[in-house]
């Protein structure tokens, strides 16, 4: 199997795309995805690489790289929303991740991962997991009205936001097909991001013949199934069809973007839906460590060596 690191791992510690891939590469890896806190500068360092032939890039995230007069520290996926209802912001949301789709084709990525923006309510996720995993625990009464209130308030206000997620799908699923570049639509951590697992039906179904698919993030789906809202196997169960790439990495209740093996998540769960042609990327963030990386990585190419 062929397994990527993430940039997200080590890219803030750099300026210079070429020595972001040479500390990937003492680890051991010969392919990265790319990151969303990458300049343009950086992402042609790296390019420059791939020309070369010293280095596979399997895909990109959005935005990658950060848009223009944003900050590397500010220049999140959501930065700009792909279901905002200010036209403004959605078009600059449209245009930065066809950015990204010109920068995967730049360096050969087959994929562009994406998030779909949000639902304009205040987030109560945290508040969520602070009741949840407080002394009383699923059994705290606060916990029920919470869970009400959120699934409320997303209901009153979702429908305009998919729509607008619709209309940038609209735009970028051509656009994407010319550049022979796929989308992959992840799976979300706060309750009011798009999509919800009944929303990425939606927008998979809408953007049926297009090169829009599931992008799968294991301590996303961990985190719901840890807070008792859904099993983690129904996301693959459900989209496992439609999957074109995997976040690998490991969660302990709400805390994730572990490097695997430093939490409780079982990653065999996932080895029956993954194929040979499953982008499969490593993405824990800091402070793991080298060794931590290194461990976690012949840990995943054993368990999924023939996928």
């Amino acid at each position: 199997m062929e397994l990527c690191l993430s940039t997200s791992w080590n890219a803030f510690r750099y300026t210079d795309g070429k020595k972001v891939i040479a500390e990937v590469q003492r680890l051991g890896f010969n392919a990265v995805e790319l990151s969303f806190n990458l300049t343009k500068d950086m992402v042609e360092d790296i390019a420059s690489l791939v020309k070369k032939n010293k280095i596979k890039v399997n895909a990109l995230h959005n935005f990658c790289p950060i848009p223009e007069n944003l900050a590397r520290e500010v220049a999140l996926p959501d930065c700009y929303s792909v279901a905002s209802l200010d036209e403004r912001e959605r078009e600059l949301a449209v245009k930065y991740t066809k950015a990204s789709i010109d920068s995967a084709r730049q360096v050969n990525a087959k994929a562009v991962v994406m998030h779909c923006g949000r639902v304009e309510i205040a987030d109560r996720t945290r508040e969520l997991i602070s009741i949840f995993y407080s002394s009383e625990g699923a059994f705290d009464p606060r916990l029920k009205s919470i869970t009400e209130l959120m699934r409320r308030e997303r209901e009153e206000q979702a429908r305009a936001h998919l729509e607008a997620v619709f209309k940038s799908l609209d735009e970028l699923s051509p656009y994407a097909q010319k550049q022979q570049v796929a989308l992959g639509i992840e799976n979300r951590y706060y309750f009011r991001e798009i999509p919800s697992f009944e929303e990425t039906a939606r927008l998979l179904e809408h953007c049926k013949g297009a090169p829009v698919f599931y992008w799968h993030d294991t301590g996303h789906a961990q985190l719901w199934e840890n807070l008792g809202f859904r099993k983690h196997q129904e996301y693959l169960d459900q989209y496992g069809a439609s999957l074109i790439g995997v976040h690998l990495h490991d969660i302990i209740k709400d805390d994730d973007h572990l490097a695997p093996l430093r939490g409780d998540f079982d990653f065999k769960l996932l080895a029956p839906y993954l194929t040979k042609d499953t982008i499969k990327t490593l993405e824990a963030h800091y402070p793991a460590s080298s060794q931590d990386i290194i461990k976690a990585k012949d840990f995943l190419e054993t368990l999924y060596g023939e996928h």
